[in-house]
């Protein structure tokens, strides 16, 4: 059998300037082409698009993730293929894959077997330079920051209070705390600092929830980098960095285009992490996905606590998006995983497993259909390990919830081997009217929030969080950033903060450790349990793998 490169190596590309204008309409001269195989479709056309009907919208979201792998972005691919194999104009929208995992523990994020966007070694690498554009805004504000201070620090910032980072695009442990500003000179001013990914970047975020040039700029000008001596916040705009970030990310900020397998057209754009930021792509791909195509199926990171909940609390709330369907994915390997089987053991039929971990799916489908108020389905990545007996356990379960399950085929067969699941989907859409509820309301307080999140969604009994978390939060509420959306950071495998409490644990303690204000991506992220902004790579990460041997990359899966 192939692996996932070989058969991305094999695909039959079209030229992306074909893809553009047969399949969407898009005349080649609103393309930035970057080779013949991916571009940036221009911001003044799709500003022409804005008095078109908007398609549907799918989620595709998952049960909490386990080291046996549930495919929830190949299952994002393989229904944008099945969907127009049966006829429906649909474009995918997927975020783009950060050098970190690839070179960690996926070593590659563009769908999987015969659901993959393609050029996929491009895609995994280095694109079209969106990554590097948002690092280096970062890193340009941090360097202003440290310069304004240098030369006199005329806004009188107390050094103790600076909470910019700078940010890389790799798993680098060695670099979570760094002491700065070391100099032989009696100018040097040394502190404590320290990087993140760039997926955890604010930048990331305003990029991935500006919806034009102004509003990018607009939001850039808001980010709070530090407070001065009498706690007024230092903004980005009283730096004077905010226009020069704007100028290194004017060109990004377009989505890139590219394409399936099966050459179905695919916007890719952004990359925030799920567990450490709002985890989805940007929503300039995602508002104009949906000018472009009666359905639009994208995808929220990881499990339905962390992606769904914030696409639903932050993504739909702030850009007034609603999903009309949304998709769980998983495996009866990890579900059996989440019932307390071992990786050894998945492949041999175990009822008893399987019943135990059910719970973890029931809860996300729960969280879906009665909190959010959304309809789904669920999709069941087939294995050829996958008993008559388990797909019957699972099936008679999600009856009791009043929710289809759809066994698919995609990795295997392409968009052919998820037609039952498009033919689903699309029933759905035209059979329902979403009413999306929120897990909390504006008005909440932040405190108020968090407490909903964890007792709603992840069933906790109650939050807690030091004395000096609680001035914090109190500080942010009476400065008037209460209104503001949470984004929660924490582990992707568990409800709980515990990452090794399988299933669907129930009256845990959430524990804030860390609050950050993102004034320009407009939310406050709270850090809980042992979450880090800044990963480390595995004992053996996939770097080990990958390599370039007879004219051709291998190791990228």
């Amino acid at each position: 059998m192939l692996n996932d490169i070989e058969i991305a190596q094999q695909a039959k590309m079209k030229k992306i300037s074909a893809i553009a204008k047969d399949r969407l309409g898009i005349p080649e001269d609103e393309l930035e082409a970057f080779g013949h195989y991916k571009a940036k479709i221009s911001l003044p056309y799709l500003h022409t698009l804005k008095e078109k009907k908007d398609g549907k919208l799918i989620l595709v979201t998952a049960i909490s993730p386990t080291p046996a792998g549930e495919g929830k972005t190949t299952t994002t691919v393989g229904l944008g293929d099945a969907l127009n194999l049966i006829g429906k104009k649909t474009m995918i929208c997927l975020r783009e894959p950060s050098l970190g995992p690839v070179f960690g523990m996926k070593g590659g994020a563009a769908g999987g077997g015969f659901a993959q966007i393609v050029p996929m070694e491009d895609i995994n690498l280095h694109f079209t330079g969106d990554f590097s554009a948002i690092a280096l805004a970062h890193n340009l504000l941090a360097a202003m920051l440290d310069n304004h201070i240098h030369h006199g620090n005329a806004l009188k910032i107390n050094l103790k209070s600076i909470q910019w980072k700078r940010v890389v695009d790799m798993n680098d442990r060695a670099l979570r705390k760094i002491t700065v500003g070391l100099s032989d000179s009696k100018n040097g001013f040394p502190r404590e600092s320290g990087f993140d990914i760039i997926a955890a970047s604010e930048i990331m975020a305003i990029f991935c929830l500006a919806t034009s040039m102004e509003d990018l700029k607009k939001r850039l000008g808001q980010v709070v980098v530090a407070y001065t001596e009498d706690e007024k916040p230092v903004l980005a705009k009283d730096l004077k960095a905010h226009g020069a970030m704007t100028v290194l990310l004017k060109n990004a900020l377009a989505p890139n285009l590219v394409q399936t397998l099966e050459n179905n057209p695919a916007f890719v754009h952004g990359g925030p992490f799920a567990n450490i930021a709002h985890g989805c792509n940007s929503v300039i791909a995602t508002k104009a996905a949906l000018k472009l195509a009666d359905y639009v199926v994208t995808e929220a990171g990881f499990g339905a606590d962390l992606g769904a909940e914030k696409f639903i609390d932050i993504k739909c709330r702030k850009a007034g998006l609603k999903p009309s369907a949304t998709v769980i994915v998983a495996t009866i390997r990890a579900i059996k995983y989440h019932g307390g089987a071992e990786l050894t053991e998945l492949t041999t039929e175990n009822i008893n497993a399987l019943d135990k971990g059910l719970v973890n799916l029931e809860r996300h489908v729960e969280n879906i259909t009665k909190i959010h108020s959304l309809p789904c389905v669920v999709a069941i990545n087939k294995f050829t390990s996958d008993t008559p007996a388990e797909i019957e356990l699972i099936t008679q379960r999600m009856k009791k919830l009043n929710v289809k399950i759809v066994l698919a085929s995609h990795w295997a067969e392409g968009g052919k081997g998820a037609v039952e699941l498009a033919k689903t989907v699309v029933e759905i859409c035209d059979l329902t009217t979403p009413a999306l509820q929120f897990a909390y309301e504006d008005k909440d307080t932040l405190m108020e929030k968090i407490n909903k999140i964890a007792k709603k969604i992840y069933r906790a009994k109650e939050v807690t969080a030091d004395d000096t978390i609680l001035a914090q939060i109190k500080n942010l509420q009476d400065k008037g950033y209460g209104h503001y959306p949470i984004c929660v950071a924490k582990t992707q495998s568990s409800f709980s903060t515990d990452p090794k409490l399988r299933g669907a644990p129930t009256d845990h303690i959430i524990s804030i450790r860390e609050i950050r204000l993102a004034a320009g991506a407009e939310f406050v992220v709270m850090l809980c349990g042992g979450i880090m902004t800044m990963p480390g790579l595995s004992k053996v990460p996939s770097a080990e793998k990958i390599d370039y041997v007879d004219g051709k990359v291998i190791g990228l899966l």
